[in-house]
């Protein structure tokens, strides 16, 4: 299991979206609320969200690994999800 970490804006639909579908995702299967999830509000975490190569959020990684960048389906949260489990 991999930790996540996941840049989003409170206030970004995009961002509010991808989390309602990553909590529906955890209800489904409780195996991914078992992984970590660094959550980076970027404008209150501006010197790690520039150690990362996005311009959109949503945005998660797992190290400098990009998974997902910008607006989401809840299948592109549940491979990201999926990425993280292996």
């Amino acid at each position: 299991m991999k930790e996540l970490t996941y840049f989003y804006l409170p206030g970004c639909p995009f961002c509010k979206q991808a989390s309602a579908w990553m909590e529906e995702l955890i209800k489904e299967n409780p195996d991914y609320g078992k992984i970590p999830v660094q959550r980076v509000d970027e404008r209150q975490n501006r010197a790690l969200a520039d150690q990362y190569d996005y311009w959109l959020v949503p945005s998660f990684f797992i190290g400098d690994e990009k998974l997902h960048e910008g607006a989401a389906t809840k299948d592109i949260i549940k491979k990201v999800l999926d990425k993280a489990l292996e």
